[in-house]
């Protein structure tokens, strides 16, 4: 059978740079519509001189230990990601979920996205919560990248949490795993920069954030071209809301993935839950075993891709209530 050769570096970008131009254009002549909540309950905002504006979604209304929800970085990222499990828990227990700053509706203003913005975020929504709540510690749960803010943020305010949860968690494999150096960040300030030019970069992250692009990395993060398609149609629209290319910018050029994960992991001495799926790109979790036989540490895997939540919801929540049950704070 014939084989055509395979495309250039060159013919790739070239085809990129022309989806993405096709989008801005037909951007302009549509703009896009209104961006509803991703979730049910209230939704309020915050805002701390270090943060600007957080917003963040709340159904405080079950009883016992708070539950705070918090969504993964990508192009597109929104508390949709944390969806299922929001709506589960809201029937049982007070549970909130925030828009991390650059995404859904917490500001995305042009600046410098860093892991350590990420983790002032979550220490204000995290002490409006508790204030809420009698200032008790809080169940946290945060899916991939978001895993090391929320590690770094319960290091920093051990008393914040009493249990944290981590769904195919970053930093557990071959490349993206860190010791150091601590509270940094793999950030290239050139790739920034370009990236940060009007035109080419805009052109760029038209076609990433493009229908068929989403579709396409979706399907990487599903491991099947059977995907979530609520959750496709909410990143289509967050990624086209205005500001909405300024934090993938930085995390396109590795600004917001942290140089220390697997030393954060590694000093966690309360309670963990980890889950992470078996399927798609994001399955490389090599370093795992040597958290396993840890006493606060408890891991499980499911035949799913890297979001086991939206495939297998009861599979999840079963391992995290029974893990919740095993250590008396359920």
């Amino acid at each position: 059978m014939f084989q055509p050769p395979r495309p250039s570096g060159r013919t790739i970008l070239t085809f990129l740079t022309a989806m993405g131009a096709f989008a801005v254009a037909r951007n302009l002549l549509r703009p896009a519509p209104a961006l509803p909540d991703a979730l049910p309950g209230d939704r309020e905002t915050l805002s701390t001189p270090q943060t600007g504006r957080v917003s963040f979604y709340g159904s405080p209304e079950g009883s016992g230990r708070p539950l705070l929800l918090i969504h993964s970085i990508n192009a597109a990222g929104s508390a949709y990601e944390t969806r299922p499990l929001y709506l589960h828990y809201r029937c049982t227990r007070p549970v909130y979920a925030l828009d991390l700053p650059g995404f859904g509706f917490s500001e995305r203003s042009r600046r410098r996205y860093t892991p350590r913005l990420m983790v002032e975020a979550i220490h204000a929504v995290a002490a409006e919560i508790r204030a809420r709540h009698g200032e008790v510690a809080l169940d946290a749960v945060a899916i991939s990248l978001s895993a090391a803010y929320l590690a770094k943020a319960c290091l920093a305010r051990p008393a914040d949490y009493a249990t944290l949860g981590f769904i195919s968690p970053t930093g557990f494999d071959g490349r993206l795993s860190g010791d150091g150096p601590p509270d940094e960040h793999r950030g290239r300030d050139l790739v920034r920069g370009v990236l940060d030019q009007p035109v080419i970069g805009k052109t760029l992250f038209s076609a990433l954030v493009s229908r068929p692009s989403m579709r396409f990395f979706l399907e990487k993060t599903f491991g099947a071209t059977r995907i979530d398609e609520g959750l496709f149609e909410y990143d289509h629209l967050t990624a086209r809301q205005p500001g909405a290319e300024h934090a993938p910018y930085c995390f396109i050029a590795g600004h917001l993935f942290p140089t220390d994960s697997t030393l954060l992991y590694n000093r966690l001495k309360l309670p963990v839950w980890m889950v992470h799926g078996q399927r798609g790109d994001f399955v490389d979790f090599r370093r795992a075993p040597e958290f396993a036989d840890r006493p606060n540490w408890h891991i499980t895997s499911l035949p799913t891709g890297a979001l086991p939540h939206f495939e297998r919801l009861h599979a999840v929540t079963g391992s995290y209530d029974r893990f919740l049950t095993g250590i008396g704070t359920a």
